[in-house]
């Protein structure tokens, strides 16, 4: 998926991959109580995450279906990231990250852990 989200569309599918499958009004109350939005809002942002692919509506009840998940966003959105800011490069994100941070030993040997699994 080549489409990024903008932060109104990640707040709305954060409600639906939190929930799973909602009407639009079901989303729209969550939203309302959480982000403070209107109905008019949410159901602008929702029309927008469909046509991006990101979400399916059903009849009856305008029911919201993701069609992304929220791990596939994730690698997508950090690679861009990587990308646009670090030329690529995931060592050069790994030492802006660290930079001027100190880390206490089971810091180091959880990273230790994940970077021998890859």
């Amino acid at each position: 998926m080549s489409e990024k989200l903008f932060d109104s569309e990640a707040k709305v599918m954060e409600i639906i991959w939190e929930k799973g499958p909602l009407s639009a009004k079901e989303i729209s109350l969550i939203a309302s109580d959480s982000i403070g939005w209107n109905k008019n809002t949410t159901y602008t942002v929702i029309k927008k995450l469909e046509a991006k692919g990101f979400i399916r509506r059903d009849e009856p009840g305008f029911i919201c279906t993701p069609l992304v998940t929220k791990e596939q966003m994730q690698k997508q959105e950090t690679e861009s990231l990587i990308n646009k800011f670090y030329g690529g490069s995931k060592r050069a994100l790994f030492s802006a990250l660290l930079d001027k941070e100190d880390l206490t030993d089971e810091q180091v040997e959880e990273l230790q852990r994940l970077i021998d699994k890859w």
